[in-house]
């Protein structure tokens, strides 16, 4: 018997949070070099949610990840047509995506657009969102998943201090994408505790794993 949309979403979903109930520690004191080869063989963790996307597809261990000019690291888990051009600014996107970072224990995830329900969107170069996010997508083509590693320099850094920064992402109301603070499930709170941590020793990198649906104008 086939399983409705609905039901194999659930299913998915289900089968990743088995997966999160026993993530692995990161050591906060290893090098850049060492965390990021954390993140390229541990599982996609966005992949479990996006129906779209087989199985055969979530394995990580042929992931190459390339470093821009201005420091992000990605890599492409499902190339997007080349027949959709890549969005600009101006033109408005959505997104969906599971975020995570280099300071939580690894693979545990912060938020997720499609357990929410509620994809992101916004307008590209209107100021509203992180620049790393930004960049991800410009080069992203509609219905491609990205695996982006954002420093935090790309990240939340609209003021010139490490203390400037932690508060405004802890005041909710920075730029975006920030985890809605209404909900019960905990997820701003998390992202508080996990990345806008000032006892942190280091400020660590935002681990998305996005999914572009389309541009509008």
């Amino acid at each position: 018997m086939m399983l409705s949309a609905k039901a194999l979403l659930a299913t998915l979903l289900l089968s990743a949070t088995s997966a999160w109930q026993a993530p692995q520690p990161v050591n906060h004191q290893v090098s850049d070099n060492a965390r990021r080869s954390l993140l390229v063989n541990a599982p996609i963790f966005a992949l479990s949610s996006f129906a779209t996307v087989s199985n055969a597809s979530t394995d990580t261990s042929n992931l190459k990840f390339t470093t821009s000019p201005t420091g992000l690291q990605y890599a492409d888990v499902k190339e997007g047509p080349s027949s959709t051009p890549s969005p600009s600014d101006g033109q408005t996107v959505s997104i969906d995506y599971v975020m995570s970072t280099t300071g939580a224990r690894y693979g545990s995830k912060i938020y997720s657009t499609v357990d929410a329900g509620a994809p992101y969107r916004w307008k590209l170069g209107d100021g509203s969102t992180i620049p790393g996010l930004e960049e991800a997508v410009k080069g992203m083509n509609p219905g491609g998943i990205r695996r982006v590693i954002i420093p935090s320099k790309l990240a939340y850094q609209s003021a010139s201090t490490p203390i400037s920064i932690i508060q405004e992402c802890e005041s909710g109301k920075g730029l975006g994408p920030i985890p809605p603070v209404e909900t019960a499930v905990g997820e701003f709170q998390r992202f508080k505790n996990i990345y806008c941590n000032p006892d942190r020793q280091y400020q660590p990198d935002l681990v998305m794993d996005v999914k572009l649906y389309g541009k509008r104008n």
